[in-house]
């Protein structure tokens, strides 16, 4: 349930109301928005309808949540999070693109791609250090040494890193990711996500396999029981019987999630077409559909890359892709500051890519 106070509630009133649900052995999780602050109680809803918190002072009213997820729904919180790492933001009316290779393969690769994304605009830089693959004799990444070469790229270009994290144990080794991916395999691992709970990174928590969004919004919903609520919620495409495309991208999962959640909503166009050329139709798409990140697969060299190769851009094609982006958001009246056609990045700390 939440508790909803009065615009004009006094600290005091509020603290008041605060230890009242922790003395009845309930979860508190404050929501502070533009014109009311509102307390999520978590647990045992019988316990707090007989508790009479209407009476106290400070009280406006209490609602219940009827959706299963409770911290990550509108209801909870009605205005869009918005994910900050360095000055790059991410939802609301800000869009960004998160890109680079599959895989880290090299350091001199690594740092060819990081320049291209950077001259592209991106202020993200994606990586996977580690990679669960299907077949155990596929390229497994390189682990800490992929994640040493990504915080290499990130000191010399200025951009902010995400990499996937596979296992709990691994995690003190992310210290120098900006933000931790959970891919598709792992978005059951509940254990995992508990755990993430206890950080205060920003998680990219990318759709199961076969997953509905209830059970996506229900693993955020464990990250953000933790105290963990800074999420991007990731549309990477579902499986079907279709054999045309990697994977089924399920465009209306953006505004359906976006409806029932206030956490920001990201596209993988390369992970759900799994073909070049249909990377960047599906990614306006997501764009126009209200997406509010991306995620992109951009390869120098994708004829030779170890994962992932026919769906990579290359750096020409890239750039082409991020001036129709702007172009679309400009349209939608999202934040875009980046000019058209040009190789070198604003500095401007507002600018979405």
């Amino acid at each position: 349930m939440i508790v909803v106070l009065k615009p004009d509630c006094r600290s005091e009133e509020r603290q008041a109301v605060v230890q009242r649900i922790e003395a009845l052995g309930l979860g508190v999780h404050l929501s502070e928005g533009r014109e009311r602050t509102i307390i999520g109680a978590i647990g045992d809803e019988r316990v707090l309808r007989e508790s009479g918190l209407e009476s106290l002072a400070g009280v406006e009213r209490i609602v219940p949540i009827l959706k299963p997820f409770k911290l990550v729904s509108r209801e909870f919180q009605h205005d869009d999070t918005v994910i900050e790492v360095d000055g790059a933001r991410i939802g609301g009316n800000h869009v960004q693109v998160i890109a680079g290779p599959c895989a880290v393969e090299s350091e001199g690769l690594l740092m060819e791609i990081a320049a291209e994304v950077k001259a592209a605009g991106c202020r993200f830089l994606r990586g996977g250090a580690y990679k669960p693959r299907t077949s155990p004799y596929s390229f497994q990444g390189l682990e800490r040494e992929g994640l040493r070469l990504l915080a290499r790229a990130r000191r010399e270009f200025g951009l902010k890193t995400v990499s996937e994290l596979v296992d709990a144990r691994d995690l003190r080794y992310f210290d120098e990711v900006d933000i931790i991916q959970i891919g598709a395999r792992n978005s059951q691992n509940f254990r995992l996500l508990q755990e993430l709970g206890r950080i205060g990174k920003p998680i990219l928590l990318k759709r199961g396999l076969s997953g509905t969004l209830n059970e996506l919004l229900m693993s955020a919903e464990y990250i953000a029981s933790g105290g963990n609520r800074r999420i991007l919620l990731c549309e990477r495409g579902i499986r079907t019987y279709e054999p045309e495309t990697r994977n089924t991208l399920d465009i209306s999962a953006v505004p359906v999630l976006s409806g029932l959640s206030h956490l920001p909503v990201a596209v993988d166009p390369s992970h759900s077409g799994g073909k070049r050329e249909l990377v960047e139709p599906l990614a306006l798409a997501g764009v126009a559909a209200g997406a509010q990140a991306l995620l992109v697969d951009v390869h120098t060299r994708p004829e030779e890359a170890l994962c992932d190769g026919p769906q990579a851009l290359t750096p020409e094609l890239f750039r082409a892709m991020m001036d129709k982006i702007r172009l679309v958001s400009a349209a939608l009246g999202r934040t875009t500051n980046q000019p058209l056609n040009t190789r070198v990045p604003k500095t401007d700390s507002s600018a979405p890519f």
